[in-house]
């Protein structure tokens, strides 16, 4: 028998369409080239928001949508997303006060009834937040959340799977045609599989499926890439900063990883995906870019580490980079067996895309189209809030300690109790393999969470290898080639 749908691409986008899909009672096959999560949807700026910045172009639609989703991602997945608040110094502003008050103003209109603050100004008694900044600390104050991209993704992953997604990472569609109503798939793990329709979620390789499928296109794509900078700690506090920059860009200044300072992004076209590296200039822009605003200062000699992602944006034509569009188009080819394509798309919009495009795609495979996700609960998601979350975690398991219980608890929400059901003290958690992380952990990420190589569980599943010394590292991966080679 085929598959209902063939899902090529194991970013956001595909495992959304994946959870969403497989709710509604299809067989799927999703196929990753590489790993879950393994290219743009765990190289973002780690952000739930609806985009203040994208009002400046008129993309109200697209603003109201994310914020709304906002608010649905805030009550469905609480260990991996978060209440984050953002300062806005106007020092350095490219832009009059009015209108920044205005743009946070319709911010908050086109949030609705939301959870988190409204905007406000920055106050004299706002010392934690101005302290850290040079010059003039006039400014603003806002709400957005904060997100772990890469589990994220994963997440969805993991509902779509147990729902009966079989997901299939490391394994590449090599070809595919349609023939007699249906689609043939020649894959990478020497298989040839039947499917009655095909999503193209390749991200930054959508183009490139569709041109090797012989599928012609009214949407073009347009590949930007986005870089980020890690530095040693440039302010204290769980609050983050939105700057402006001379060329009207904006870099975020956010806290990442208990000891450090996440910056950036960039918007730089790029020719193919595979450009998706972080160049000299790139960093020193990012390192200018904070310098304008924050008394301590960095430089290119203290990033510790840094990440590209290569974003395929839909080309509505703008003339620079960061005026494309951030919005998505899902484009139907129902000639013969049904393909549908992704165009474009962010981290907070993925459920909405995959509902979309449901919509799109559900009634010619007889399902009728439906909200299913939209008051879903993750997996790991069912938590009466994570503070009472944590203080469990650290009563029923105290060994893990502080730093450690946090961490876990933010990563695997209700999950850890699958995860540490027959652990009971230190010694359960099995051999120490650096950081905190534990053998324990390390097989619970290969056996459950499709990780197969030491960065998966390093730097997407978790960023512990920003933690390790390079011995520790290097001990590692040794451990992990023995058992799981």
């Amino acid at each position: 028998m085929p598959y209902d749908l063939l899902i090529v691409g194991g970013g956001i986008n595909g495992c959304a369409i994946a959870r969403e899909a497989s709710l509604a009672g299809l067989s799927i096959l999703l196929v990753e080239k590489d790993d879950l999560a393994g290219h743009t949807s765990s190289a973002s700026t780690k952000l739930i928001h609806g985009g203040l910045r994208y009002l400046e172009n008129w993309q109200f639609r697209l603003v109201r949508e994310g914020l709304h989703e906002r608010e649905r991602l805030l009550e469905a997945a609480p260990h991996l997303i978060r209440p984050m608040t953002f300062v806005l110094p106007h020092a350095h502003a490219v832009r009059p006060w009015w209108m920044v008050r205005a743009g946070l103003y319709l911010y908050d209109l086109l949030a609705g009834q939301s959870s988190l603050p409204r905007s406000r100004s920055l106050h004299r008694a706002d010392t934690a937040f101005t302290d850290p900044l040079a010059g003039d600390h006039s400014g603003f104050v806002y709400s957005d959340a904060w997100v772990d991209d890469a589990r994220l993704t994963l997440a969805n992953a993991r509902d779509a799977a147990a729902h009966g997604t079989e997901i299939a990472t490391r394994t590449e569609l090599i070809s595919a045609s349609r023939d007699g109503g249906v689609w043939k798939a020649r894959l990478s793990d020497d298989r040839t599989v039947e499917a009655r329709a095909l999503v193209n979620a390749a991200g930054p390789w959508v183009r490139t499926l569709l041109d090797s499928l012989a599928v012609e296109t009214r949407s073009q794509v347009r590949l930007v890439k986005g870089s980020h900078i890690v530095v040693p700690r440039l302010f204290e506090g769980d609050h983050a900063y939105i700057l402006q920059q001379p060329d009207r860009r904006i870099v975020f200044a956010i806290p990442y990883e208990g000891g450090f300072t996440e910056i950036g992004t960039t918007d730089m076209p790029v020719e193919r995906p595979e450009d998706a590296v972080c160049s000299t200039e790139e960093v020193q822009y990012l390192c200018d870019a904070v310098n304008r605003y924050f008394t301590r200062q960095t430089s290119p000699a203290d990033m510790v580490w840094n990440w590209s992602g290569v974003r395929p944006l839909h080309d509505d034509g703008a003339a620079k980079a960061q005026a494309v569009t951030r919005d998505y188009v899902l484009e139907l080819d129902d000639s013969g067996a049904p393909l549908l394509s992704v165009f474009g798309g962010k981290i907070t919009t993925a459920r909405a895309l995959a509902e979309e495009a449901m919509e799109k795609i559900g009634p010619l495979l007889g399902i009728e189209p439906r909200c299913r996700t939209r008051a879903r609960v993750f997996p790991g998601g069912g938590i009466a809030g994570f503070d009472l979350h944590l203080a469990h975690v650290r009563a029923r398991w105290p060994f893990l300690g502080e730093d450690r219980a946090r961490r876990m608890a933010h990563a695997y929400g209700s999950q850890l109790g699958e995860m540490l059901h027959d652990v009971h003290d230190e010694a359960g958690m099995g051999a120490p393999l650096g950081a905190g992380l534990t053998e324990v952990e390390a097989r619970w990420m290969h056996d459950c969470e499709w990780a197969r190589t030491p960065e998966d569980v390093l730097y997407r599943r978790s960023k512990l290898g920003l933690h390790m010394t390079a011995g520790e590292r290097d001990a590692f991966a040794k451990w992990w080639t023995e058992i799981f080679a």
